[in-house]
């Protein structure tokens, strides 16, 4: 969370359109937080994208272009992860995700585990914690600011549900204030 991944799909979005060159965004259809189909950066610009959900098939979808991006990638299912991977690996499209690792748990989410075991490459995009360090991690907070540590793993939410934590704060059983 806050670590610039929508506006880094954008900023790539970008310099391959600059270059002549057709890109096709996907997010989540689950992800509605600033309308259904918008990769929307904290910093402002917004775009519109395709959506998925755990039906859509990204190999009858993404041939001709010249680069896939999807944002909310957590939200893959293993088979669209899978399809992403061979788009990748026979078809020779490029294909960029962007998403969070785990919950605010800290358990994974299946899309990016099967990512994580898949990808070719992974770059970490960093924030930093409340207390200088570097953030890892998410944890879930009620309307009062204390921590939520029970619930259904998907919760769509920005800043006002969610904050970003290092490991050693994400143990820590204290409460954590809006900030």
């Amino acid at each position: 969370m806050n670590a610039g991944k929508s506006t880094a799909l954008l900023q790539v979005a970008h310099n391959y359109e600059e270059q002549g060159q057709q890109v096709r965004l996907y997010t989540a259809a689950i992800d509605h937080r600033y309308g259904t189909g918008q990769v929307t950066s904290r910093l402002g610009p917004q775009r519109e994208a395709e959506v998925f959900d755990p039906d859509f098939n990204f190999l009858q979808q993404a041939l001709q272009v010249n680069c896939v991006l999807v944002d909310e990638a957590q939200f893959l299912t293993p088979a669209q992860v899978k399809q992403l991977h061979q788009l990748a690996q026979v078809h020779g499209v490029p294909v960029i995700c962007y998403g969070l690792r785990s919950d605010f748990m800290g358990e994974p989410f299946a899309g990016s585990a099967y990512l994580l075991a898949l990808a070719d490459d992974i770059e970490e995009l960093r924030n930093i914690c409340a207390c200088g360090k570097k953030a890892t991690m998410n944890i879930r907070v009620d309307q009062h600011g204390k921590r939520v540590t029970t619930g259904e793993q998907v919760d769509i939410g920005g800043n006002e549900r969610y904050r970003h934590v290092c490991g050693r704060c994400f143990y820590q059983a204290r409460e954590i204030s809006h900030q």
